[in-house]
């Protein structure tokens, strides 16, 4: 056997050797703890995901752990997962900013959204809510935009920060129905309701679980949600479409992403996994008595709506000529 022929062979067997390692790590899998990188601060929509499933996970014996590793508006968090090793040990709290905007708004990303990672599960979102101070007077999405026309440059809206989903909602709606209004961007989304409930701005795109407690006070009005439904826990608020204004929908959302190259048969394990988690009674309960809608389904249908929500955004910050400095 000549030289090129031993090569060879030697190729076959090291592929050989990893394709059955690795389909021995799949069938075992997991023998050792699961991090889940949530790329954002404790104590929000991510944060309460992801540790729901750790401890359900946990519960039936399988221990998972959540890492918060903050930076770059989630970044930081997204680039570490992209290049941990593919073994289902390190997974990802994706979400809208990570996947689907910021590859539209930073021209050097240290990733690549859309090749990095492996979809697993979309598990939550939240539409975006136009929500208005009492004393504009309006009461539907047609009489602000009525007077929104009256009064050009008269209305500033709050936003927690470019690039942020209450930012680009707000920009799709200015786009489309051509309106003279006024951004203002804070440092989070609190400072902006605090704002908006204090009349220094005069609406906001906000979301649910955020706004709810400032809704139910009548601290502020909402006029419509940014969804293909109603909202279950403002059931009398219509969506933008019943209010006239089709094609305007948004919102965060958020689910598990695993390193580019993660064996099939992991990701199908993780797939079930969350799906028996968050449609246990009580956990999708108390999720959906947020405001947060579970849709779960399959990695293919969490990876068209990435792919759906890029575009979407991707068009808004172009037409937009939205940048982050």
């Amino acid at each position: 056997m000549d030289r090129r022929s031993v090569c060879a062979l030697l190729g076959l067997t090291m592929l050989a050797s990893t394709v059955s390692i690795k389909a021995h790590s799949a069938e075992s899998y997991p023998t050792q703890p699961i991090k889940i990188v949530v790329p954002l601060a404790p104590g929000g929509v991510a944060d309460i995901v992801a540790r729901a499933f750790a401890a359900k996970l946990s519960e039936s014996g399988r221990l998972a752990v959540v890492e918060n590793r903050t930076g770059g508006g989630g970044v930081v968090g997204a680039e570490a997962v992209a290049k941990s090793s593919p073994d289902g040990y390190t997974l990802l709290m994706g979400f809208h900013a990570t996947q689907s905007i910021l590859p539209h708004l930073m021209a050097r990303l240290p990733y690549d959204a859309a090749k990095d990672f492996a979809p697993i599960i979309f598990l939550a979102t939240s539409p975006n809510v136009l929500i208005v101070h009492p004393s504009i007077p309006v009461k539907t999405p047609g009489e602000l935009i009525a007077y929104a026309k009256a009064h050009p440059g008269a209305l500033n809206v709050g936003t927690p920060g470019v690039g942020s989903s209450d930012h680009l909602a707000a920009e799709q709606f200015r786009q489309m129905l051509g309106l003279d209004v006024a951004q203002v961007h804070y440092r989070g989304a609190a400072p902006a309701m605090q704002d908006l409930v204090a009349g220094h701005v005069q609406m906001m795109f906000g979301i649910l679980p955020l706004a709810s407690e400032q809704l139910a006070a009548g601290k502020v009005r909402a006029l419509a949600v940014m969804s293909t439904r109603r909202e279950p826990a403002i059931p009398d608020v219509p969506t933008m479409a019943e209010a006239g204004i089709p094609g305007i929908e948004g919102g965060p959302w958020f689910g598990l992403m695993a390193p580019a190259g993660t064996p099939r048969p992991i990701i199908g394990w993780l797939n079930a996994e969350a799906r028996r988690v968050f449609k246990s009674p009580d956990l999708k309960g108390r999720l959906e008595a947020q405001g947060l809608t579970l849709p779960l389904g399959s990695p293919e249908d969490f990876a068209k709506h990435i792919a759906a929500e890029s575009a979407r955004w991707g068009e808004v910050i172009r037409k937009g000529n939205i940048k982050i400095e």
